[in-house]
């Protein structure tokens, strides 16, 4: 980053909410400023005074991250589940949380040294060959405590 760039982005810092506003208005012709929080705008502006300087992602990289995300996105592509899984209705898709990963899918979490794996089903999840109902049900038969899941597992 050349160096006018980086002190431009020192003294954004110091500006305040109203000048970092100005600041945006500049930067992005005809948008509307999107926050009025000062971290979140300084961030963005950094960004972009960079973005104009280098040139940002360039469209070929921009086709390449939503083929990515097409192809390998393990919670949201249909395209990875099994044929024989129907896509979920929307009655069933109020039930299932949006933060598991797809049935099939191992959860894997280092606990007091050891490495646990926790499969994921459609109905539930596997660990050491028993089936429990939640996460918070594995964690509990794992430190004899009782545990969210969510939390226990980092999702």
């Amino acid at each position: 980053m050349a160096e006018t760039n980086l002190s431009q982005i020192v003294e954004l810092k110091k500006k305040t909410l109203s000048e970092l506003e100005t600041k945006y208005e500049e930067l992005f012709p005809g948008q509307k400023v999107p926050s009025n929080n000062k971290v979140f705008l300084w961030r963005k502006l950094a960004y972009r005074l960079q973005e104009l300087e280098s040139g940002g992602i360039s469209a070929e990289t921009q086709n390449k991250i939503k083929e990515l995300i097409q192809k390998y996105d393990p919670i949201n592509n249909l395209l990875l589940r099994p044929n024989n899984i129907k896509p979920i209705t929307s009655n069933v898709s109020q039930l299932k949380d949006r933060r598991l990963p797809i049935p099939g899918s191992i959860i894997t979490k280092n606990y007091k040294g050891k490495e646990i794996q926790v499969k994921v089903l459609e109905n539930g999840f596997e660990y050491n060959g028993n089936i429990y109902k939640s996460l918070s049900n594995v964690a509990c038969a794992i430190t004899g405590q009782h545990w969210n899941g969510y939390l226990f597992f980092r999702m």
